[in-house]
C-alpha cells in the first residue's frame, strides 16, 4: 500500500516516522483515569478484560459468577471507557467497553478527555508494538507481579492522528479485519472438518475392516453394530503382555534430565514433545521406572485429565508421568499400533464413557479396563489396516497442518495491517 505523502520524526524511536500532520501526545492528555463507585441496588453486567478477545459480559464466558452479588468497591464501566488489567497489560489485557456494567477495583477505567475515535485506540492499545512498551512501563520485580499503574501509563507516547484520519483508519480496519476473520474460520472449519473426517475413517476401518464385500455378523454392542465375520469381540486386555499403571508419588520436576511424558504430552494418538516439556533426574527415573521399561511400540493411555489419549512410545529413554497406563501387548496376537487405532476410534471412546467416573474430572480405574472390548481381527489384518490407517491419516494431518500455517500467516497479516496503519506506515485514508 501506498505511504503518506509526506512524514516526520515522531521523537520516539520504536515509533519511527508519523505523517506530517500527525502529532504524539501522551496517554494522560488523551485519557483521564476514572474511579466511579458503581451505584448500590443497581443489576449491573459484570464485566471482565481477556487478552484474546477485549472486554466481554463475564456470564458469556463463565457458568459461575455470571453476576456481582454485591458491587460494594466496585468501578462504573460507561460504554466507551477502557478497562486495563493492570497485571496482563503487557500482554493485551486492555480494552474497549461496548457496554454499561461494572468491573473489579483490580482494573483501571479509562475515559477520553479529548475528541477521538476510541476504536482507533483499541486497534492502537491491542496491537503487538505497544505491548512491549506497556511491560517497559511496568513495575515489579518480576514478571509475573508487574503492574501498568496509570501513573506510568500516562507517560507512554501514543500517535495523534486527526479525527477525520482516525475514523478512516477505523473503517478500514474494521472492513479488512472483518475479511480476515471470515477466511479464518473458514480454515477453522476446514480443520473441524478434516479432523471429523479422520475420526470417521478411523472408526470405519477398525470396526468393518478393509474388505468392503465381507461377511458381516452382529458384534454384540449397540454402538459398534456388525463385525466381519472372522473377527473376534475380546476384552480389551485379553490379549495384553503387560499393564503397568504409574501411579504413585509425583516425581521431583528438574531442569534438564529425562524427558517426562505426562499425560497432557499424549494427543492425536502421538507424544507430543513440545505441549510440555518437564524433565527428572536419573535418580527418579530410575524409581518411577521400576514398573516397567518402555520398548518402542508400547501403547500409553491416559487414565484422566485427559481421558482416553493414546499414543505409541518413540523413545525408550523417556520417563512416564502419573495417569499413564503402559499396555504391551502380546506379538503374536495384537498389534501395538492397531491397539493404538481401536482406542483413537469412535466406537472405544463411546463404551471408555460409559465406565468413566467423577464429578469434576472424567476418569477410569486399572481395574475396569478388562470390561472394554476389542474386536480383533487376525494379526495379518491389522498390520494390513495399521499400514492404511498410517498412510491416510498421514495425509489428514498434512492437510490440516497446512490449514494452520495458513491461519498463522492470516493471524500475522492482521496484526502487522493493524500496526502498520495505526502507526502511520500506510495510507488507507482513501481504500476501498
Amino acid at each position: 500500500m501506498r505511504r503518506y505523502p509526506e512524514y516526520k520524526e515522531s521523537g520516539v524511536e520504536w515509533i519511527g516516522e508519523i505523517p506530517r500532520h500527525w502529532e504524539m501526545i501522551h496517554t494522560k492528555y488523551l485519557f483521564r483515569l476514572v474511579t466511579e463507585p458503581a451505584p448500590q441496588n443497581h443489576d449491573y453486567e459484570l464485566l471482565s478484560i481477556y487478552t484474546d478477545i477485549g472486554v466481554r459480559p463475564r456470564k458469556e464466558l463463565e457458568e459461575r459468577g455470571n453476576r456481582a452479588t454485591t458491587t460494594d468497591g466496585y468501578w462504573l464501566v460507561k460504554k466507551g471507557d477502557f478497562i486495563v488489567n493492570k497485571l496482563l497489560a503487557w500482554m493485551g489485557a486492555i480494552g474497549l467497553s461496548d457496554y454499561e456494567g461494572v468491573t473489579s477495583p483490580a482494573y483501571d477505567i479509562l475515559r477520553k478527555i479529548q475528541p477521538l475515535n476510541e476504536c482507533f485506540y483499541e486497534y492502537l492499545f491491542r496491537c503487538g508494538l505497544y505491548f512491549t512498551e506497556f511491560k517497559k512501563w511496568s513495575k515489579g520485580i518480576m514478571e509475573a507481579r508487574l503492574r501498568l499503574y496509570f501513573n506510568q501509563f500516562g507517560q507512554i507516547p501514543l500517535v495523534f492522528p486527526p479525527v477525520d484520519d482516525q475514523n478512516k483508519i477505523v473503517d478500514f480496519l474494521d472492513r479488512k479485519t472483518g475479511q480476515i476473520d471470515e477466511l479464518i474460520r473458514i480454515k477453522e472449519r476446514n480443520i473441524e472438518l478434516l479432523q471429523e473426517k479422520r475420526t470417521v475413517l478411523i472408526n470405519q476401518v477398525v470396526t468393518k475392516g478393509l474388505d468392503p464385500n465381507v461377511e458381516m455378523k452382529p458384534s454384540g454392542v449397540e454402538w459398534i453394530g456388525e463385525i466381519p465375520m472372522h473377527w473376534i469381540a475380546v476384552p480389551l486386555t485379553k490379549y495384553l503382555e503387560s499393564i503397568i499403571d504409574y501411579r504413585g508419588r509425583t516425581p521431583e520436576k528438574t531442569e534438564s534430565g529425562r524427558f517426562l511424558v505426562t499425560a497432557k504430552n499424549i494427543r492425536d494418538g502421538q507424544i507430543d514433545y513440545e505441549i510440555s516439556q518437564e524433565f527428572t533426574s536419573e535418580d527418579e527415573y530410575q524409581r518411577i521406572m521400576t514398573r516397567g521399561m518402555p520398548q518402542i511400540g508400547d501403547v500409553l493411555f491416559t487414565t484422566e485429565a485427559p481421558l482416553g489419549e493414546v499414543a505409541n512410545v518413540d523413545d525408550v529413554s523417556i520417563a512416564l508421568a502419573q495417569r499413564i497406563i503402559k499396555f504391551r501387548p502380546k506379538s503374536d496376537r495384537l498389534n501395538p499400533y492397531f491397539l493404538k487405532y481401536w482406542i483413537l476410534s469412535y466406537s472405544f471412546q463411546s463404551e471408555l464413557h460409559q465406565y468413566a467416573t467423577g464429578s469434576t474430572v472424567l476418569g477410569i480405574k486399572a481395574s475396569k479396563l478388562g470390561l472394554l472390548k476389542l474386536n480383533l481381527p487376525p494379526l495379518k489384518e491389522q498390520k494390513q489396516i495399521v499400514g492404511f490407517l498410517d498412510h491416510k491419516t498421514q495425509q489428514i494431518d498434512e492437510l490440516i497442518a497446512s490449514e494452520g500455517r495458513k491461519i498463522e500467516l492470516l493471524k500475522e497479516y492482521r496484526q502487522s495491517l493493524i500496526s502498520e496503519a495505526v502507526t502511520g506506515k500506510i495510507d488507507v485514508r482513501n481504500e476501498v
